[in-house]
């Protein structure tokens, strides 16, 4: 259940009696449906959620019924991981696609944190990549012109498919509407239907049925001011660490 848990960012360094500790601590797996909500803002959590397969989301509501996304996560991710030590999130998490989960209950993540400091400071690593992602999605925001937010989304999505092996040739999922890549970045879905196709015509990405086909990824990354670097992927430059 934990085979894409930071793959391609560290996971490398965890011994096989840590990855078996890991494995322990999983109380069930559960199967949403897709657009799902799991948790909502204010809710108690007593349990973390690994996602294994399946795309989810975490997101606030504007008073005006507008959503804004605040993370895409993949398999592999811990989707909250922070409500270990708030114990109340500030956002909801939904699903997106139907999507398959592991449930760790906070008194395990106690558990490893005594017997497995190793394993709890990868825990914490993985917490401290998604403020990262959190933090370049805020200079997406509000730095970047429309085609910039829209090719940086997809440069790190891209990214983060091809570094826990679901990206074949160029190709990769991504199971959103243009609206919710409008939510993600801070667009009008008329915008991104303009965008997209603005891309599609240039040959940089072409984004249909689920899926984005990218034919320049050179110029995708230039148009999106895109730098994997925040990712800290095994393959660049602050992929090394030591534990």
């Amino acid at each position: 259940m934990t085979d894409d848990f930071l793959r391609g960012r560290g996971r490398q360094v965890l011994t096989a009696d840590e990855w078996a500790a890991l494995e322990q601590a999983i109380d069930r797996i559960e199967t949403f449906p897709a657009r799902t909500a799991i948790t909502r803002r204010g809710d108690r959590v007593r349990e973390s959620t690994l996602l294994i397969e399946g795309a989810m989301c975490r997101y606030l509501d504007a008073r005006d019924g507008y959503r804004q996304l605040l993370a895409y996560h993949v398999p592999g991710d811990f989707v909250d991981m922070h409500g270990y030590t708030l114990q109340r999130l500030d956002h909801d998490v939904a699903t997106i696609v139907e999507s398959r989960v592991a449930m760790v209950a906070h008194g395990r993540i106690d558990q490893i944190m005594r017997d497995h400091p190793r394993l709890a400071k990868m825990l914490w690593r993985s917490t401290l990549l998604d403020a990262a992602m959190h933090r370049e999605w805020i200079f997406r925001l509000g730095r970047l012109d429309a085609a910039g937010r829209v090719a940086h989304f997809i440069c790190e999505v891209h990214a983060r498919m091809e570094a826990i092996g679901r990206v074949t040739g160029d190709v990769f999922a991504l199971p959103l509407t243009q609206q919710d890549i409008g939510e993600a970045c801070g667009l009008t879905s008329v915008h991104v239907n303009r965008t997209l196709r603005r891309l599609r015509e240039e040959g940089v990405a072409d984004v249909a049925r689920g899926e984005v086909r990218v034919g320049d990824a050179a110029r995708l990354a230039r148009i999106g001011e895109f730098d994997a670097d925040y990712l800290y992927l095994d393959t660049g430059p602050w992929g090394k660490i030591d534990v």
